[in-house]
């Protein structure tokens, strides 16, 4: 993206904060057809798609792997990986969303807490699944990714691939902030879709906050590369006395607790109280 595209989401970041849209995207996407049930196959079923979900995970390794190499993507430091060793079976994962490398951080560093020949799948928006051409979309379409859909029928069979992934041990990766903001390092309201799908599916979450440092190493488009901290934080488990619903909003006010603990502690400043 050019620094003029970048400069003008930040400027959008400053007004939907000013406006408290916390949860509204910034960047700028063309509108999209929705996905069609045949269009997509979260389960990965078909031969073919095996097949480009082994091309798009070597394409998506490569591309961050040299982003890692050429010091566009810098994990400083991991801290507190237990607490997801110590989650062995199906879980999901929540993240704070602010660069598009942010899922290869949580990949790269999850990784002794996946079973063998596992990775992490990640939910994605409509957009991204649709809208890419070239490698990334290969990448957006095959690499382990699940995307949304504004299609009812769709979403039926989302719902009914995850459940297969969580109960065969798989870990789900979901931005309950939802939307990306560039950099942005607070901790943002979060959406209840994350740990409805938890309480529902009667698995736990795993919450990671990713805190950041300037480098002294600049991006294409001139702006610092953000030194990565992952924290993961203990996990979160559903309560079988609660619904589906009480179960969701105890869990993601856990989960925004555990945020808010790190991001106090790591930066040495309370949480501004427009985002209490």
């Amino acid at each position: 993206m050019a620094r003029e595209d970048r400069l003008r989401v930040l400027a959008r970041i400053k007004e939907y904060e000013e406006q408290g849209r916390f949860n509204d995207d910034v960047e700028e996407d063309d509108p999209c057809a929705p996905i069609q049930p045949d269009e997509v196959d979260y389960v990965n079923k078909k031969l073919s798609n095996k097949f480009m979900t082994r091309v798009a995970n070597f394409l998506g390794k490569s591309f961050f792997e040299n982003m890692i190499r050429h010091k566009k993507l810098i994990i400083k430091e991991v801290r507190d990986i237990e607490n997801a060793t110590a989650v062995r079976g199906g879980a999901i994962v929540t993240s704070n969303h602010f660069h598009l490398s942010d899922n290869y951080a949580v990949y790269k560093t999850i990784k002794p807490a996946l079973k063998k020949r596992h990775y992490l799948y990640k939910v994605i928006k409509e957009s991204n699944y649709t809208n890419f051409k070239g490698p990334v979309r290969i990448m957006m379409r095959h690499a382990n990714t699940l995307p949304l859909s504004s299609s009812h029928a769709t979403m039926r069979k989302f719902f009914s691939g995850m459940k297969t992934l969580l109960d065969r041990g798989e870990k789900i990766l979901i931005y309950p902030e939802q939307a990306m903001w560039f950099n942005y390092r607070m901790p943002r309201p979060l959406k209840p879709g994350a740990f409805k799908f938890a309480a529902k599916f009667n698995v736990p979450v795993i919450p990671v906050f990713i805190c950041m440092k300037d480098s002294d190493v600049l991006d294409d488009d001139g702006f610092p590369v953000q030194e990565l901290y992952v924290h993961y934080l203990p996990a979160i488990y559903p309560d079988s006395s609660l619904t589906v619903n009480e179960n969701a909003k105890r869990m993601m006010e856990q989960n925004h607790a555990l945020w808010v603990g790190v991001y106090e502690k790591f930066y040495g400043e309370k949480l501004p109280d427009f985002l209490q």
